[in-house]
């Protein structure tokens, strides 16, 4: 495999390899890469990462190894058979309180 070629580029190997791999590894726009590397001290453009994952993307996927998408069974939210309750009560583990009927709630 050749290596990837960061001649002519502003930024060093590494600023440009991590603004690739956050743009490629999260689900992260171009502006909110450009933000984060902001907050890190780094002024660039968002015009500059997009560039940069055009041209350095698809030699960068292969070397840090594309991970196969999930199965279908994992990504549906009513797959793991707790029916009637949210997925997010199933991940939180809380419990929706017991409904009342009438005759319980009549004194008598």
């Amino acid at each position: 495999m050749f290596p990837i070629p960061y001649r002519r580029h502003r930024f060093p190997p590494t600023v440009i390899q991590h603004a690739v791999w956050l743009y490629l590894r999260f689900t992260l726009s171009y502006r909110d890469v450009e933000e984060l590397l902001a907050q890190r001290g780094l002024d660039l453009s968002y015009e500059s990462v997009r560039s940069w994952v055009l041209k350095f993307g698809p030699m960068s996927r292969s070397a840090y190894g594309a991970r196969p998408p999930l199965s279908d069974a994992s990504t549906k939210v009513g797959s793991s058979g707790n029916s009637g309750r949210s997925a997010w009560a199933v991940a939180t583990g809380i419990h929706a309180p017991k409904k009342t009927s009438a005759a319980a709630l009549a004194i008598g």
